[in-house]
């Protein structure tokens, strides 16, 4: 099939791809009868020079919007193990919020892990495990002022931690203390400090609680399952970084719902993909249709600068070069004296600063300048 060069130059290259495929059966005359309209298709689905697309996006996102559920999604079988979705999914994405309130990861592991016992193993490898899940009960002496820590065997034993390691993490966390071993499963913490007070010696008990013993910190409930031939870990909590240094991981297929933690790791280019499809993810799962252009046009917005930028006062429209826009969103003094001492220059080529002057905004028909002719 001779597809004319004059085509070629006009349409994109997917869609020579599948007339390659499709038309192979057609005559010479009916392919450029086809391509003709291929051409005047594609010409009249380009947008139009001028035209507001950043409303058009906001408008067809935002009218889908109101039909989406304000739920959070739950794992069957893990407690504490949620998926925000639904509206507050995309407000936290369109805000680029650096916490955001369901943070989860797809640990992939490679092909050699295969036996489902092991990877619940690993998994249970992976989850944050904090002191007090191996401690029976914390005994505070008044008198001695310290803390007696009784240790549950049988979880350390579960976990292969040994008493040794317990110290050492303890003494680690805690630099003002003395650490020593009464018997097996017993440890005695002393604070060291003087004039030593009861409240720093219950608040000492509340932190040995709290102090990281084993696992990914961040990773804090885990689930393995198998979707299609793949073992996956689904955890609640996110760590990309470190979880991508294991050795049984599949680094090219793991992924988390973190943006921040993926432009990090993978640059700006990657966030924006990520952003693109969490965004999908979101408005498919609630059986919605928004053409994919408009998320992308987003998606693209909040990454222009070469990071995250939410789509709010503090982000892109902050960003904005024109002064005059920057004032009419808050302390118009400040932005307006800071643009005079430097001798900023404003070109007027956003809607915001021509409203404010009082002339057409260069939008739509308001684009062009016409010079016209007139008769003397």
């Amino acid at each position: 099939m001779k597809i004319d060069k004059k085509y070629l130059d006009i349409l994109p290259e997917r869609v020579i791809e599948d007339l390659k495929k499709e038309g192979k059966a057609l005559s010479e005359k009916q392919l450029n009868e086809v391509l003709e309209i291929l051409v005047h298709e594609f010409e009249n689905s380009k947008i139009s020079p001028g035209e507001s697309v950043g409303i058009i996006a906001a408008e067809s996102i935002g009218e889908q919007g109101t039909q989406m559920t304000l739920d959070t999604f739950h794992f069957a079988g893990v407690s504490e193990m949620n998926v925000t979705m639904g509206l507050p999914r995309i407000i936290e994405i369109l805000d680029g919020r650096k916490a955001i309130s369901t943070p989860l990861m797809e640990i992939y592991l490679k092909k050699d892990y295969t036996d489902y016992e092991e990877i619940k193993k690993i998994a249970k490898s992976i989850k944050e495990t904090l002191l007090g899940v191996f401690v029976k009960e914390f005994n505070v002496d008044i008198s001695e002022m310290n803390i007696e820590v009784v240790l549950d065997r049988v979880k350390m034993d579960d976990y292969k931690l040994n008493q040794k390691k317990i110290i050492a993490v303890i003494k680690k966390s805690f630099k003002k203390t003395d650490v020593k071993r009464i018997d097996d499963d017993i440890i005695e913490v002393t604070l060291t400090t003087k004039d030593s007070s009861l409240y720093e010696l219950y608040k000492l008990k509340e932190n040995l609680k709290d102090v990281f013993v084993s696992g990914v910190k961040r990773i804090t409930e885990v689930l393995p399952i198998k979707r299609d031939n793949d073992f996956i870990i689904m955890t609640s909590g996110s760590n990309l970084k470190e979880i991508s240094t294991l050795e049984f991981v599949d680094t090219t297929k793991t992924r988390t719902n973190d943006l921040f933690e993926i432009q990090d790791m993978y640059g700006i280019e990657a966030a924006r993909q990520v952003i693109y499809e969490e965004l999908m993810k979101v408005i498919e799962g609630q059986g919605l249709n928004v053409d994919k252009r408009h998320i992308l046009l987003v998606s693209d917005t909040m990454c222009a600068s070469g990071e995250i930028k939410g789509i709010t006062r503090y982000g892109v429209v902050n960003e904005k070069s024109s002064a005059l826009a920057r004032a009419s969103f808050e302390t118009p003094l400040k932005h307006l004296l800071n643009a005079s001492v430097t001798g900023e220059k404003d070109l007027l080529n956003s809607v915001v600063e021509n409203v404010m002057i009082n002339q057409p905004v260069p939008v739509g028909t308001g684009l062009p300048g016409l010079i016209t002719e007139v008769k003397k």
